[in-house]
């Protein structure tokens, strides 16, 4: 079975995390896949599958004979897709011999532009898979689910050399607490690679250093009336914080090793307002000096207005694998030839997010993150691409290839 044909099966599975239930996983769905990959490796002959108490599913197929001694190799891939679209009811739809110009989508009146989006250039004469507009498709991460689940297949029924493989699917990657309940140990892997990115062939052991903070605000409320003097509007000190960071350190005027705060939420009324942002920068340094800038604003606009409360929390969520990975970097070596071997231009590019890895790299699992041939992950205009997830196979297959040497 390729890559592709897997994909469509799981994306059916309605897997969104969510950031209100303080469960895990955080949604029922997640289980529900979390099963059917069990049953799945377990039909492809892998060792022990199974899922924990957490819905962490793992395997291990065995070294090929004569490669024991081969230092066991992780491959990672999460099973949740992002809440930040619906990802229920997914019809996925195959697009043949793309032609290179606009995709339109039967539902919402939603398309696809080849003007917003120039990789799509490059992608002209292959089969992508979209959504109908209504919901996103999942290739994140179910593509990387798919791809593994394909190279597991490819493994067990032929007669390529490989040392031991370890297997896991995650959930609640995309929530940040992927890895909350992960034994390193257990798994049994020396090093590892996520397969949680977007172009085939690119390359990611950079990644953001990440934080969290929210900001919680008690006005004074009055009748409107008679509030001079007295009244302190809550939502107008949340714009009064605002306008003390940087406006130009926000996602839409950032890129590359940029960072940015990024207000995630506003709400509120005059009398509470609760502002929830992200905090994002490559720079350790750098990171830090914008966490202290948000409790400086908290306490600027406090002390502006003393009659009302201000109080802002920041919560350390990873940090950039670059740090763990430097010791390492023959996992970035082996994952360029073996991009070049499938036929893949490789592209080390630093993320601008954070994956499992960020995390397992910290934990003890050097751990850097491969391309699956998705694109414009987390929305309604979210692509997969047939071909590309072909070339993925391949990369793991040479991957597995060098470490098994």
């Amino acid at each position: 079975m390729r890559a592709y044909e897997r994909l469509l099966k799981y994306v059916k599975f309605p897997t969104a995390s969510s950031e209100e239930t303080g469960t895990t996983p955080s949604t029922p769905g997640q289980w529900e896949l979390a099963r059917a990959l069990v049953d799945e490796l377990r039909e492809l002959g892998l060792e022990n599958p199974g899922v924990n108490e957490h819905c962490i599913v793992t395997a291990w197929l065995p070294a090929a004979p004569g490669h024991e001694d081969a230092p066991a190799l992780g491959l990672l891939a999460h099973m949740d897709t992002s809440p930040a679209f619906s990802g229920e009811n997914v019809r996925p739809i195959l697009h043949e011999n793309y032609d290179g110009g606009d995709i339109a989508l039967p539902q919402g009146g939603r398309v696809i532009k080849a003007a917003d989006f120039p990789f799509l250039a490059g992608l002209k004469g292959k089969t992508l898979i979209t959504a109908d507009g209504s919901t996103l498709l999942g290739a994140d991460d179910k593509a990387g689910v798919a791809e593994i689940m394909t190279l597991c297949e490819r493994l067990a029924a032929g007669d390529i050399p490989h040392g031991r493989l370890c297997v896991a699917f995650t959930p609640d990657e995309e929530i940040g607490e992927g890895p909350d309940h992960f034994d390193v140990d257990a798994f049994g892997a020396k090093y590892a690679y996520t397969v949680d990115g977007s172009a085939a062939g690119s390359i990611e052991y950079e990644n953001f250093n990440a934080a969290s903070a929210r900001v919680e605000i008690t006005g004074v409320s009055v009748h409107p009336g008679s509030a001079k003097g007295v009244m302190e509007n809550a939502l107008l000190i949340a714009q009064e914080l605002n306008a003390l960071l940087p406006a130009g350190a926000v996602p839409a005027r950032t890129e590359g090793y940029q960072g940015f705060f990024h207000l995630d939420r506003l709400e509120g009324t005059a009398a509470q307002a609760r502002m929830e942002y992200i905090i994002r920068d490559h720079d350790k340094g750098e990171f830090t000096v914008k966490k202290a800038l948000i409790q400086r604003a908290a306490a600027q606009v406090q002390a502006a207005h003393p009659t009302a409360k201000v109080e802002a929390v920041v919560k350390d969520s990873y940090y950039n694998m670059r740090e763990k990975l430097s010791d390492c970097m023959h996992l970035v070596d082996n994952a360029k030839r073996a991009a070049e071997l499938a036929g893949l231009v490789p592209a080390v590019e630093p993320i601008r997010g954070g994956t499992d890895g960020a995390r397992l790299s910290y934990m003890g699992l050097p751990c850097p993150n491969l391309g699956t041939g998705g694109y414009n992950f987390h929305g309604p205009l979210e692509l997969a691409c047939v071909e590309e997830m072909d070339a993925v196979v391949e990369v793991l297959l040479h991957i597995v290839r060098a470490y098994a040497k």
